[in-house]
């Protein structure tokens, strides 16, 4: 027996505020939310990768400052 009171929640995504079911968007549309989805994963994994370089760069800047020093 099937209950009908599990329906499947349709994935949504809110776009000035507004949601919009994702099955219900055109496929050009569908296809700018992937593009975003993209765009926004490399700008995070970029920012992750330049907070590494900053530490890089601070300890290179320590390490130099101490041999400086002696």
């Amino acid at each position: 027996m099937v209950n009908s009171y599990c329906k499947k929640k349709m994935p949504t995504i809110t776009i000035d505020g507004k949601d919009y079911d994702l099955e219900d968007l055109s496929d050009n549309a569908k296809q700018q939310v992937a593009n975003l989805q993209f765009v926004k994963n490399e700008i995070q994994r970029l920012e992750a990768q330049i907070g590494v370089f900053k530490t890089a760069s601070s300890l290179y800047s320590n390490a130099l400052n101490n041999e400086m020093n002696q």
